[in-house]
Parts: C-alpha cells; sequence; structure tokens
C-alpha cells in the first residue's frame, strides 16, 4: 500500500464532502439531533397526569384529599365537575388520564370510623400510562391515610379501619394489555414513514435518470403528474392499512370498537397528506439520497418520539410539546386509538380529523406550487 496515494484519495473525498454541504449538515445534524431529542423526551418516568375531579362531598376534608393530588408532581389538574358525563368526555377525548370522583359522604363516612371509597376511572388506552398513574394515585392515598385520624389507622375495638379506599376501574383496556395501545399507534407511524419515503423517490427518480427532460416536453400538466405519481403509492399504503387492521384483528387481537367505514375514510386523507408531504421533498431536493434522508428525518422522529406513540406528549418540555401540535401522525394515532379502543367516531375527534384534512390540503398546494415544470 502506498501512503501517498491513500492520502490523496482521502484528499479528494474530503473535497468531494466539502463540496455537498446538504449531505455535510445532515452528517453532522442528525447525531446532535438525535441526542437533543432523546435526552430530553426519552423518559420513563410520567408527571403532570391530566386528571379531573368531581368532589360530591366538597367539605374541608375531601379538599385536604384533593390537594394531595394538586401538589404532588405526579397530577395535573386540568378540571372540576359536577356530573360523569363532563368526566366521560374529558376522558373520551384524551383531555384527562383519569377521573377521581370523592362521593357525598366522604366526611361523614370517615368521621364515623368508617371506609370512604373513591372511585377513580382510568383511561386504560395508554397501559402504561394507566398503571403508573394507579400506582402514583394508591401511594397518594396510601399516605394520607398514614397522616390522618390518628395515623391513618384507627383502632375501633381491635378492628382496623382504613379511612380512604382507593376503587379503581379502567376503561377501554380493563385488563391494561400493552399491545391494545401499542398497535394502533404502530399502524399510524409505519404509515407515515412508508408513505413520504415511497412518494419522496418518485420525482427525484426522474431527476437523476435524466428522463424528467422528457417528461417536461410532454403536454401532461404539472398538477397530472404530481397525482399520476401519487396514485400507484396510495393504493399500495391503502392495502398496507388493510392488512395492519387485518392482522390486528386476527394475529394481535386487539379490540375493535369503533366504525370499519370511518377509519377508512380518516387514514385515505391522513394517507394523502403523507404522500403529498414525500411529493414535496423529492420536487424540493431532486436527488433520491438527499429525498430519502430528508423523508427519513422528517417523518420517523417526529412520528415514533413526538406523537405520543411511545411518550406521553404531556410529559414532554413545554416548547416540544408546542412543537407536537404541528406533527399529524400525533392527531392520526389518537384518531386510530379512539375508533379501536373508545369506539368514539367524528362528534368527538372533529377536531383532529379536521387537522388532518387541513394538512393533506396544504401539501397538496404546497407540492404543486413547488414544482415548476421546466429544466434548469
Amino acid at each position: 500500500m502506498n501512503f501517498t496515494r491513500i492520502t490523496a484519495i482521502a484528499k479528494k473525498e474530503f473535497i468531494q464532502v466539502v463540496r455537498d454541504p446538504r449531505s455535510l449538515g445532515m452528517a453532522i445534524a442528525i447525531p446532535m439531533l438525535l441526542l437533543v431529542f432523546f435526552g430530553k423526551i426519552l423518559t420513563f418516568d410520567v408527571n403532570d397526569v391530566p386528571l379531573v375531579v368531581w368532589d360530591q362531598d366538597n367539605t374541608q376534608i375531601s379538599r385536604d384529599y384533593i390537594l394531595n393530588y394538586r401538589n404532588s408532581s405526579y397530577f395535573k389538574i386540568v378540571g372540576y365537575f359536577d356530573k360523569y358525563k363532563d368526566l366521560d368526555g374529558y376522558i373520551d377525548k384524551s383531555k384527562a388520564v383519569m377521573a377521581l370522583v370523592i362521593p357525598e359522604e366522604f366526611t361523614k363516612t370517615i368521621s364515623s370510623g368508617g371506609a370512604a371509597r373513591v372511585q377513580a376511572i382510568v383511561d386504560g388506552s395508554d397501559s402504561n400510562t394507566a398503571g403508573l398513574a394507579l400506582g402514583y394515585a394508591n401511594a397518594i392515598t396510601f399516605r394520607y391515610n398514614e397522616k390522618h385520624i390518628s395515623g391513618a389507622i384507627e383502632k375501633i375495638g381491635g378492628k382496623i379501619i382504613i379511612p380512604v379506599r382507593f376503587v379503581p376501574r379502567v376503561w377501554f383496556n380493563p385488563d391494561l394489555k400493552s399491545k391494545n395501545f401499542i398497535i394502533p399507534g404502530l399502524i399510524a407511524v409505519i404509515m407515515m414513514i412508508v408513505g413520504a419515503l415511497l412518494t419522496s423517490l418518485a420525482v427525484a427518480r426522474e431527476w437523476d435518470r435524466g428522463t424528467m427532460e422528457q417528461l417536461i416536453s410532454t403536454p401532461v400538466r404539472k398538477n397530472e403528474l404530481i397525482f399520476g405519481k401519487l396514485i400507484p403509492y396510495f393504493m399500495i399504503t391503502l392495502l398496507d392499512v388493510f392488512i395492519a387492521v387485518v392482522a390486528g384483528e386476527f394475529i394481535f387481537h386487539v379490540p375493535f370498537r369503533g366504525s370499519l367505514m370511518f377509519l377508512s375514510i380518516v387514514s385515505c386523507v391522513f394517507l394523502l397528506g403523507a404522500l403529498c408531504q414525500g411529493i414535496l421533498i423529492s420536487i424540493a431536493t431532486k436527488n433520491q439520497f438527499l429525498a430519502s434522508q430528508l423523508a427519513f428525518i422528517t417523518t420517523f422522529l417526529p412520528a415514533f418520539l413526538l406523537s405520543g406513540f411511545a411518550f406521553p406528549i404531556y410529559n414532554m418540555p413545554p416548547l416540544i410539546q408546542i412543537f407536537t401540535r404541528i406533527i399529524p401522525t400525533s392527531y392520526f394515532i389518537t384518531i386510530l386509538r379512539g375508533i379501536y379502543l373508545k369506539g368514539v367516531g367524528l362528534k368527538v375527534l372533529a377536531a383532529h380529523v379536521l387537522f388532518l384534512f387541513a394538512f393533506a390540503v396544504l401539501m397538496v398546494f404546497e407540492a404543486n406550487k413547488k414544482f415548476i415544470k421546466k429544466v434548469g
């Protein structure tokens, strides 16, 4: 081996790298991006669990019990209500993970030496968070029992009386099976990544092969070219959705409680936006390698880390939470889990569906605007 020749080749390669600032930037930016994202978001601790409360007793003792939740870093009280319908609405719309219901004779029962039963309704669609929330609530109740009424254990006639008994009731996923929570979210993540990656190569491939000039010289309009390239991938990804739904039903046995028609319509809207995002990336980069890398970064990282699939959004830093509001996968995951586990429809999920529709329209418009039918 000749060291001089090796040095010459290495020098040439360095020059090539420096002359391609986009690839160099990605090579440096991706590790930093991953470090920041994983460092800030990757945590298995759960804090600020959204909690709603119905205090039927409304006395000083019941308020003292609620104060233990409010002063805890584990829970964040997002509403006080006076009927079950409001509690149901917050849980159905995923605005709350747990609802606390304090009975009307809470103080009277405790004062008479009895055990007051406090009901906790938990959204089991996120099995991990539900399990942790139940553990936190049990710990808070235990500490409350320890320090109240002679150390929370009152001996009457040799019998041990616990002032507060915590009675949990898990909705939607009573067995807290993680697959019921993971599979619907995984469908959304996969569809976003696959959809954008497939179409990110559609236009860039034409530039790399030198066939774009031939397409430009034809009478085909730019919107016709975009939609013509879009249709095959739309049908392929729609088939992927069908396969995923069938697999969820017959292989993973995930309960499906909603409308199949509603799921199909919403999936079409989401896929249109995801595919057009890939087309937009392909048009902007004009390079297959760069397009695939950019599509992966703009879909995988947000879809996996920032959508609520792996980690609860309310547990992220406030600045990151604001950023998650523009990620379409987070809305689609909420819709899928709502359809699968809660059986809710457009009435409850209207805001999420509207965002997906707006995202699809925006991507179609931007792709059509960005593509210019001329060389150079």
